[in-house]
């Protein structure tokens, strides 16, 4: 091959690698891939929130349950106040079980300086109503003195009695003369704001 000739074609490999070049330069390269970025993590927020909730589900039960209590205490506390106390045939003191009621009612009373009570008297159907009449009321001033006694005003206390007017029963047999021959609780002041007592009175 002359000179010239190889001359031409050198030239033209190194032009045909030059233009080569400046194409690849000219192309775009391509984007990098984006780095990922981290997300701040959400696991906490749900454990909070469920926190909350159990928190205030808890309190919502205690409120509950100390509601159930006060009112289960409440009326304990009524029964204990109405309950009745019951004397032997003919007499008007006080026996042991009857002492024992007036015992439980003495806190009460206590507790609640707003509570105002008539003590009723009752006897069983046997004896002139004169006679019923009289016992009756020296049943409820039995009562009476006993609290009074036990450091319950006096002018807490009204007493009245029925004598055999307002029996329990009719029948005329001891079992019914028994629950006949009492002395009944009835609060005529003060029981719309009744509290139970608390511990240590």
């Amino acid at each position: 091959m002359p000179t010239a000739r190889r001359s031409q074609l050198a030239r033209a490999v190194v032009l045909a690698t030059v233009a080569g070049l400046s194409l690849g330069a000219c192309r775009k390269k391509p984007a990098p891939a984006p780095t990922p970025v981290e997300t701040p993590t959400t696991t906490t927020q749900p454990r909070v929130n469920q926190d909350s909730i159990d928190a205030e589900n808890r309190r919502r039960a205690e409120e509950e349950e100390r509601r159930r209590r006060e009112a289960a205490a409440l009326e304990s506390a009524r029964a204990t106040l109405n309950a009745p106390v019951y004397f032997d045939y003919d007499a008007a003191d006080l026996r042991d079980d009857a002492r024992a009621v007036l015992e439980a009612k003495l806190p009460i009373l206590t507790a609640n300086a707003g509570l105002r009570i008539r003590i009723a008297g009752h006897t069983d159907s046997r004896g002139s109503d004169e006679y019923n009449l009289a016992l009756g009321q020296r049943r409820a001033s039995a009562v009476k003195d006993w609290l009074s006694g036990r450091g319950i005003a006096a002018d807490r206390m009204e007493i009245v009695s029925f004598g055999e007017e307002r029996g329990s029963c009719a029948d005329e047999e001891e079992g019914c003369w028994s629950r006949n021959r009492r002395a009944e609780f009835e609060v005529t002041a003060g029981g719309d704001r009744i509290t139970a007592p608390t511990g240590g009175q």
